[in-house]
């Protein structure tokens, strides 16, 4: 049953791969960007788009200005519609195993 969940999570994933690493590509880019105009390094920069895109919250690194603030939102979007493919996938991927 492992085995066929697994299989049909790389199966889904291989379908979807552009779209999930295009919105990776464009989170990592918007947190550089956000990065660049508050004046933090690529680590921070980087660390503060996944922290941003996977919902956790700002974390000890929040934008202040309001077009920085504009692009932490499309990072938070974006991360979420990674996120719900993903669970898509899994969903349909469990599907196919209970039948």
């Amino acid at each position: 049953m492992r085995v066929r969940f697994v299989m049909g999570l790389l199966s889904g994933l291989r379908v979807v791969w552009p779209i999930l690493s295009a919105l990776l590509a464009l989170m990592v880019t918007m947190g550089i960007v956000v990065g660049l105009r508050e004046g933090w390094s690529l680590n921070e920069s980087i660390d503060f788009s996944f922290v941003t895109g996977l919902t956790i919250g700002y974390g000890d690194l929040a934008p202040r200005s309001p077009i920085t603030r504009a692009l932490a939102i499309a990072i938070g979007l974006c991360g979420a519609l990674m996120m719900a493919l993903i669970a898509a996938i899994a969903v349909k991927a469990l599907d196919r195993v209970s039948d």
